[in-house]
């Protein structure tokens, strides 16, 4: 546990996306979230106010950009307040940060809506980012300012380490996660394979073939986001198909869309691993999910940003 900051330390502040992990992150870095309110006229629009006196003060936003777009106006509202406000410095701490899949134009005539969702962040007044897991890397560049881009794979590995799984294969669910797949492959000594999927409408996944020997080993699916969990239940049973034997998942973000908890449930699953950069509410979890806690690595990734020190030393 740090030391707790001086009167001049870092300012937390948080809307409404993710109240529980703001409050987590406080507590690690011993620090109380700042005074605010946020409340909706009758037709809904969104009132923010800060209750405290932020001038001259180094400023972190806590809110994930989740669905519906209310969470992004709030964070849009609050850094403009604080810069209004004559806030020395705003870091938009975002763990999820949503619309990353519309990052390119992949069809006539459709939005780069990651790149206008940045646009907005910075013209707000944010002077840094903060994020986990960005859907693809590229986002980065997509901000105009520094953005620190932090990776629950640390978190998931020492998870996934104190079980002392053998004869572990990790396995990607489609080829766009591979890097990811490599990483938690080297990380955990594990052999690694691909799932080649083939996607014949959105949120629908339909499996081809398993690249990779998986018969009589434990698989871990690794991927950055679970939404509908389509193509985590079918690369579940492609992997039980083929003589796979126990089968876990990790996901940095759990979304769980629609029927994802009803497929997740039916899936050969041993164990799903999530974190809470996405709040999972109690209606949503069930008895083989598990939520691990980014409280601490997005906590000491502020309080590295405070004091000028290197985020990436979290890594090393």
């Amino acid at each position: 546990m740090p030391e707790a900051f001086a009167s001049g330390g870092p300012m937390l502040l948080a809307g409404t996306a993710n109240r529980p992990l703001a409050e987590e992150i406080a507590a690690h870095l011993r620090v109380p979230l700042g005074e605010v309110t946020i409340k909706r006229f009758a037709d809904g629009e969104i009132f923010v106010r800060i209750d405290e006196n932020v001038r001259g003060r180094d400023i972190f936003i806590i809110q994930s950009t989740t669905a519906p777009a209310d969470s992004i106006l709030e964070l849009l509202l609050l850094t403009d307040a604080v810069k209004r406000a004559s806030a020395a410095r705003v870091t938009a701490v975002m763990p999820y940060f949503g619309y990353a899949r519309q990052d390119r134009k992949d069809q006539p005539r459709v939005a780069i809506g990651a790149k206008l969702i940045a646009n907005m962040i910075v013209s707000a007044g944010a002077d840094r980012i903060l994020s986990v897991d960005f859907h693809q890397h590229q986002i980065q560049g997509f901000f105009d300012k520094p953005v620190d881009h932090l990776y629950a794979a640390p978190v998931f590995t020492r998870y996934f380490r104190q079980k002392g799984l053998s004869n572990l294969v990790v396995v990607s669910p489609d080829v766009g996660s591979a890097k990811m797949a490599r990483g938690f492959a080297k990380r955990l000594d594990a052999t690694m394979g691909i799932i080649d999927k083939r996607r014949p409408a959105a949120n629908v996944a339909e499996v081809m073939n398993v690249i990779g020997e998986v018969e009589g080993k434990d698989c871990l699916l690794s991927d950055d986001m679970i939404d509908t969990a389509g193509t985590m239940a079918e690369a579940a049973r492609a992997l039980k198909d083929r003589g796979a034997r126990d089968i876990y998942a990790c996901a940095s973000h759990a979304l769980l869309s629609g029927p994802a908890v009803e497929r997740l449930t039916s899936a050969p699953f041993k164990e799903i691993v999530v974190t809470n950069t996405v709040h999972v509410p109690e209606e949503k979890r069930f008895a083989n999910l598990t939520v691990l806690s980014v409280a601490d690595l997005v906590g000491d990734a502020i309080r590295y940003t405070h004091s000028n020190e290197s985020v990436s030393s979290l890594f090393e």
